[in-house]
């Protein structure tokens, strides 16, 4: 159970301090005033921080996935939710997940709802997950919400397996071949520069070989300064993009434009969207509130946004293909199957069935394009290096010509 560090008055007037055990800070509150204690100050103490913190850590999807799954299947079986919690909590071997579901049944156990439990815990739950799991608390089927989840979580990481094996092999043939460059332009290259330095004063140096013994000079010279430079560049670039939410919608507006990935981008964050309306629709979610939980699954800050004022114009009555299409990030084909669903009252049927389509046919890019990146960085990485040579070679040829 959390602790609470408080600042109090007393009916007199003097100011107290102290730490009190408490399921929620609203417990906290009710046991001060039970004290004759006029509360000025409430908030958990730097060990509960520093817990919740610890439980805040990212999870594995596979771990997720798992707790999903086996307690979607407790719950099915009538086991009660604190004693299903209870259960996970004693055989997960992920020592965070431990936590993190020890935190969640004690809050629980407190009169928490499982969503607001879970919502304690950013970074392993999101707020997709949250949003499903409040949905499936109020309509009365949350064992199925948690399969759902455990299922795209699954998909998710499948997908994610995908690009990232097919990704190895290109990446360690850059990572390799940036260190031998580098090792050439700033061990190898200079030991030409004196037979090339007659050739320079005479300005019959090739541009190509000025420019290299340049960039290797300036490499060779501070290449402790660069490297860091470019290391805190990328992190700031990624914190940016990353944990700013103006930077997250440059940066999701950026992947929708950029050509030949765009598509492929926008084609999975609708099949996501698509997937969720109709598995929410069909457990009996109203519209509105299904709108605005699928909307999350999209994870593109400018579609959800887009769908998010679908949702809005939707509630004034009008047909959900509409706004869609005014948004102008769904395909007229797209557009076109939901405003048949709609007019056969089967849309929930229809949009999943438009996942199924999309999800097939942007698999197949997703392999066409990470089979093209590996002669793409292989040809990237053979013109450096001829750069390289033919700046070293041309030189000599000259001068074995000249002689």
């Amino acid at each position: 159970m959390p602790e609470f560090d408080y600042i109090a008055r007393e009916l007199s007037g003097k100011q107290v301090s102290g730490t009190l055990t408490a399921g929620s800070e609203k417990d906290a509150l009710a046991a001060l005033q039970s004290q004759s204690l006029f509360p000025v100050k409430v908030g958990l103490s730097e060990a509960t921080r520093k817990q919740v913190v610890a439980g805040s850590k990212r999870v594995p999807g596979r771990y997720l996935t798992t707790f999903y799954n086996q307690l979607a299947d407790l719950l099915r079986s009538g086991v009660p939710l604190l004693r299903s919690l209870q259960l996970l909590e004693d055989q997960t071997s992920h020592a965070t997940l431990r936590f993190i579901i020890q935190d969640t049944r004690e809050q629980i156990a407190e009169g928490t709802r499982l969503n607001d439990a879970m919502r304690r815990h950013p970074k392993a739950f999101n707020s997709l997950t949250v949003s499903m799991v409040k949905a499936g608390e109020e309509g009365g089927f949350l064992e199925d919400v948690l399969a759902r989840v455990a299922a795209f979580n699954d998909h998710q990481e499948e997908l994610k397996g995908k690009v990232t094996g097919a990704l190895v092999y290109p990446v360690f043939l850059m990572g390799v071949g940036s260190i031998i460059i580098t090792v050439l332009l700033i061990w190898f290259v200079p030991q030409f520069a004196q037979i090339f330095d007659r050739m320079r004063e005479q300005g019959k140096l090739p541009w190509a070989t000025t420019a290299l013994l340049a960039f290797s000079d300036r490499l060779q010279e501070s290449w402790y300064i660069v490297l860091p430079a470019i290391g805190f560049a990328a992190f700031g670039v990624y914190y940016y993009f990353t944990e700013n939410p103006e930077g997250q919608q440059q940066f999701d507006r950026l992947k929708l434009r950029t050509p030949g990935i765009g598509p492929i981008v926008q084609n999975l964050a609708v099949a996501r969207f698509c997937r969720m309306l109709g598995t929410l629709l069909k457990n009996g979610v109203p519209i509105l509130q299904s709108l605005r939980i699928a909307k999350d699954a999209s994870g593109n800050v400018v579609l959800s946004e887009a769908i998010g004022n679908a949702a809005d114009n939707v509630s004034g009555g009008k047909s959900l293909a509409i706004p869609l299409r005014a948004s102008g990030q769904f395909s007229k084909e797209i557009v076109e199957m939901i405003s048949i669903g709609e007019e056969a009252n089967n849309l929930e049927n229809v949009l999943i069935g438009i996942a199924d389509s999309l999800e097939k046919y942007t698999g197949r890019k997703i392999e066409v394009v990470v089979r093209m990146l590996e002669p793409m960085l292989l040809l990237v990485m053979a013109a450096i290096v001829t750069f390289v040579i033919a700046a070293l070679l041309l030189p000599i040829l000259n001068m074995s010509s000249v002689r």
